[in-house]
């Protein structure tokens, strides 16, 4: 790996053909309390780390209402504005929270309207780069959700529009109704039960946010820190670094709250896999077949 880490090392990617960003990004998820609720036990380090994302050449930070609730938002504001002229910081919403670990779904017009003034308001931003859906609503019009953030883009309050933990036909519906450029679901070598969308993003030119990069069996475990021990590199590299090389669509946000962790898991933009241990890697679960 490059002694001085840098995410520009991971080439960069396209959102919606208007803004290039670096190929890995920052989740500033892990920057609140336990249980993604309040305040971090070591806010200076969580200032720190937010910092240090940019030294490190992190030009995209992703973000949500929903993580603290608002602490990661205020966080990002305080460390970083004024921000960097690059900076793109994408945030989302739909979820509401009562307590450590609680999620409630609320992806109605008005909510939505609501949580993006909040948004723009912690972030000390006139305009979203990248607003997301965080997830469908089952007790809201997925096209009601779809059209409110449609209608803040036409009044420039959100510039380019993502989705989050949403399936094909949630991504073509919202097509129909405003301009998507990224998805954000759940995907690692070892867990690609979207590999379909991930292929269909790719193929459609919209960005893949991947969330949970390590691995969650055993197997999979065993065989990424077989490679990493070999390597010299920590698991959450190797396993970057197959996500990298996985597509061009990849656009990865591992986080952290530790700026030590953060130069490591940005080494990954500089670390390559052999090809025995991308086909490795990528024979820890069989490639699902799916008609979808």
């Amino acid at each position: 790996m490059a002694t001085n880490p840098s995410a520009a090392n991971a080439g960069t990617i396209q959102l919606g053909g208007e803004v290039t960003v670096d190929r890995l990004g920052f989740g500033a998820m892990r920057i609140t309390g336990q249980g993604v609720w309040g305040p971090p036990a070591d806010r200076e380090a969580a200032l720190a780390t937010l910092r240090r994302t940019v030294e490190l050449g992190i030009n995209f930070i992703d973000t949500a209402d929903s993580y603290g609730p608002e602490v990661s938002e205020n966080l990002i504001a305080e460390a970083l504005h004024p921000y960097p002229k690059d900076l793109v910081i994408a945030t989302k919403g739909g979820w509401t929270r009562v307590g450590p670990g609680q999620w409630l779904h609320n992806a109605s017009p008005k909510h939505l309207a609501e949580a993006v003034e909040g948004s723009l308001k912690r972030l000390k931003l006139d305009r979203i780069a990248l607003y997301q859906l965080h997830v469908p609503d089952p007790a809201v019009s997925f096209d009601a959700s779809m059209e409110a953030i449609a209608k803040m883009r036409e009044q420039g309050k959100v510039h380019l529009v993502g989705l989050s933990n949403v399936t094909q036909e949630h991504l073509e519906r919202a097509r129909k109704i405003v301009p998507i450029v990224s998805v954000q679901n759940r995907y690692s070598f070892a867990d690609r039960e979207w590999d379909y969308l991930l292929d269909h993003c790719e193929a459609n030119g919209i960005a893949f946010l991947p969330w949970s990069p390590l691995a969650q069996n055993r197997k999979a475990n065993e065989v990424v820190e077989k490679i990493a021990g070999a390597r010299g590199v920590s698991p959450i590299v190797v396993s970057l670094a197959w996500l990298l090389r996985r597509s061009p669509a990849m656009l990865p946000i591992p986080g952290t709250s530790s700026a030590a962790h953060l130069e490591e898991n940005v080494g990954a933009a500089s670390f390559e896999l052999s090809d025995a241990e991308f086909a490795e890697l990528g024979a820890v679960v069989p490639k699902p077949f799916s008609l979808r």
